[in-house]
């Protein structure tokens, strides 16, 4: 394992980058010093980019948010998220778990994140009970916790209803505060005996769609940039990617480390392994 201080240090050895978005670009409301000036430095240098996020809507809502948070779009390139493949699955139907499922759907999750139902002619219902099955996109408020859906858990199980997960995450960083995801309240459902399927990081078929999205032949010359281990170092190594882990994200306080503060080498590699992960270099922050 490398332990780089920007990615200046590997450049030459790749042709695209697959981007996480939280926890490396922005932390959910600003995006960090670096971020700007690196993506620009990378366009720069020719490089390919795609934007791959476990955010649970589409990709055009992200374009929105770092628009808005001063991240201009002429910046990264392509733009891929876990709820616009959520969304395509609902839509085409063609895997069988979701072949399977019905027209009535209860969506566990915010308003804002509604647009994973975008022209798929589902009719979202207002009561578990009256579902076929349950969409979940995460919290309806920043502070809600696992326990605060129990009810909604218990009459899913109860009408034996099979989940979608938009967002595979267990918590993200915000303004250095965690947030609990969908993929804790997935994780419950599981564990109740609830069928569950997931749309996102790490699933390797995610990275296949932006490895294509992407456009580089050879994957050997794509690397995989994100901050945490069991989604973007775990998804890339399933997918035959090189990655390089931020070490100054959600990991960061286990790390004893900061954003752009490097962590102990010795103490990253023992976390790493500890998560039974191998990831081919940490860097800081994203910097170049």
């Amino acid at each position: 394992m490398r332990h780089l201080s920007s990615l200046r240090e590997v450049v030459d050895a790749y042709d695209g980058f697959i981007l996480d978005l939280w926890g490396l670009i922005h932390d959910g409301e600003t995006p960090y010093p670096p971020a700007k000036a690196t993506l620009a430095a990378l366009k720069a240098a020719g490089k390919k980019t795609l934007l791959l996020s476990n955010a649970p809507r589409r990709a055009y809502a992200l374009v929105e948010a770092m628009t808005r948070m001063g991240i201009e779009r002429s910046l990264y390139g392509e733009v891929l998220s876990s709820g616009e493949a959520t969304r395509d699955a609902l839509a085409n139907r063609e895997d069988s778990f979701f072949a399977a499922l019905g027209r009535k759907v209860y969506h566990l999750g915010p308003e804002r994140d509604r647009s994973v139902f975008d022209d798929t002619q589902l009719e979202i219902v207002a009561a578990v009970e009256a579902a076929q099955f349950i969409v979940n996109t995460g919290p309806s408020e920043l502070t809600h916790k696992v326990s605060d859906y129990q009810a909604v858990l218990d009459a899913g199980i109860a009408a034996q209803l099979p989940m979608v997960c938009a967002n595979p995450d267990i918590v993200v960083l915000r303004a250095g505060k965690e947030v609990v995801c969908a993929g804790a309240i997935a994780a419950r459902y599981k564990d109740m005996g609830g069928a569950v399927v997931y749309r996102g990081k790490p699933d390797p078929a995610i990275y296949a769609l932006a490895a294509r999205m992407l456009a580089v032949a050879d994957p050997r010359r794509v690397a995989v940039v994100g901050d945490a281990l069991e989604t973007d170092v775990k998804g890339a190594s399933a997918a035959g990617f090189d990655s390089i882990w931020c070490t100054g994200g959600i990991h960061a306080a286990e790390l004893g480390c900061s954003y752009g503060v490097a962590a102990v080498p010795a103490r990253a590699e023992d976390l790493a392994r500890r998560n039974a992960q191998s990831p081919t270099a940490t860097i800081p922050g994203f910097i170049f």
